[in-house]
C-alpha cells in the first residue's frame, strides 16, 4: 500500500511547484521496495506536475516509461501528454485546446487550472518581450482567449487597442532602474567630505 498523504496535502494546499518531486521521490522509493505500482500510480497527475513546472524532459521521460496498458486505459493520462505534446512543439493554441478538449478529474482540475494561469501568464510575458504591436486575433490565439477576452485582459495589462486597425498596440512595463554611483563621483564625494571634516 502506498502513502499519497504528501501528494495529496500538496494538491489540497494548492504547492503545485511540488507535485512531480513528490512524485519522482515516491516512485523511487516504490520502485526501490520492488512494489509493483504501475496499476494506482496517479500517472495524469504526475505528468502534469512536470508539465506545471515546465520540466518537459521529464514529463517526456515519464511518458515513454509508463506502459501501453496504462495509456490505453486512462484517458487522462493520454489528454495530460496531449498538453506536454503542445508545449514541446510549440503550439500555443494547441495547448488551449488539450486543456479544454477533456473533462479533468477533481484531483487534476485544480493543478489544470493552475498551470492554465500560469502558462497564459507566460506567454502574456513573451508577447510583451516579442512584440510592440500584435493584431488581436494574434494575441487571442497565443492566450487562448476569445478576442473580446484578449483585448480585455491585454488592456488590463496597460496595451492600447486601435479597434479601427484589430491591433493591440504592446506597453513595456516600465522599468525601474538601480542608479549606479560611477567611481569617480565616489571618490570627488570622499574628498570633499574629507575637506570639510578637516
Amino acid at each position: 500500500m502506498m502513502d499519497f498523504s504528501q501528494l495529496k496535502d500538496a494538491l489540497a494546499s494548492r504547492s503545485f511547484d511540488l507535485v512531480a518531486e513528490i512524485c519522482d521521490e515516491l516512485m523511487l522509493q516504490v520502485a526501490s521496495r520492488g512494489i509493483n505500482f504501475q496499476q494506482e500510480w496517479p500517472y495524469a497527475i504526475h505528468l502534469l506536475g512536470h508539465i506545471y513546472i515546465n520540466d518537459l524532459n521529464s514529463a517526456r521521460f515519464l511518458w515513454k516509461s509508463i506502459p501501453d496498458g496504462i495509456k490505453e486505459s486512462r484517458q487522462e493520462v493520454v489528454a495530460a501528454w496531449k498538453i506536454g505534446q503542445c508545449l514541446w512543439n510549440r503550439d500555443f493554441a494547441g495547448v488551449y485546446r488539450a486543456i479544454s478538449a477533456f473533462e479533468w478529474s477533481q484531483e487534476a482540475l485544480d493543478l489544470v487550472n493552475a498551470f492554465r494561469e500560469s502558462y497564459t501568464k507566460r506567454t502574456f510575458e513573451l508577447l510583451v518581450s516579442a512584440y510592440s504591436t500584435i493584431n488581436v486575433t494574434d494575441a487571442a490565439l497565443f492566450l487562448g482567449m476569445s478576442e473580446d477576452d484578449a483585448i480585455n485582459y491585454a488592456v488590463q495589462h496597460g496595451w492600447r487597442l486601435d479597434s479601427a486597425a484589430g491591433m493591440l498596440e504592446v506597453v513595456k512595463p516600465k522599468v525601474i532602474s538601480e542608479q549606479k554611483l560611477d567611481s569617480s563621483k565616489l571618490q570627488r564625494l570622499t574628498e570633499y567630505v574629507f575637506h570639510l571634516e578637516h
